[in-house]
């Protein structure tokens, strides 16, 4: 089993910064991607980025990338979200995401079997 802690998030004006965390325990050695997801009221979760566990391969969804920075501490066994540029449409509930095993890139959230508790983001215009 692994456990995802998020932190970070919370109240930004349009064009800010914000950076979120993602510490993970458990059977970490077992983890192979974590990504970030994210969901505004009435939409569907949707994707953000992906990093690799152990080669730190990473991509991103179009709609962040350029904006959006995702790298990960393996010694500390957190990955970050580094947000940039930050838009009302950023505006969402974020959540990390992480995987056991695999060898594709990874983008649905039914493909992920651990998830964080999510950290509010709200960018005002």
């Amino acid at each position: 089993q692994v456990q995802l802690v998020n932190s970070g998030g919370g109240l930004v004006q349009t064009g800010g910064s914000l950076r979120l965390s993602c510490a993970a325990s458990g059977r970490t050695s077992m983890i192979y991607v974590m990504a970030w997801f994210r969901q505004a009221p009435g939409k569907e979760r949707e994707f953000v980025a992906t990093i690799t566990w152990s080669a730190g391969s990473t991509y991103y969804a179009d709609s962040v990338k350029g904006r959006f920075t995702i790298s990960r501490e393996n010694d500390k066994n957190t990955v970050y979200l580094q947000m940039e540029s930050l838009k009302p449409e950023d505006t969402a509930v974020y959540y990390c995401a992480a995987r056991n095993y695999g060898s594709g890139r990874y983008i649905q959230p039914y493909q992920y079997t651990y998830w964080g508790q999510g950290t509010q983001v709200t960018v005002s215009s």
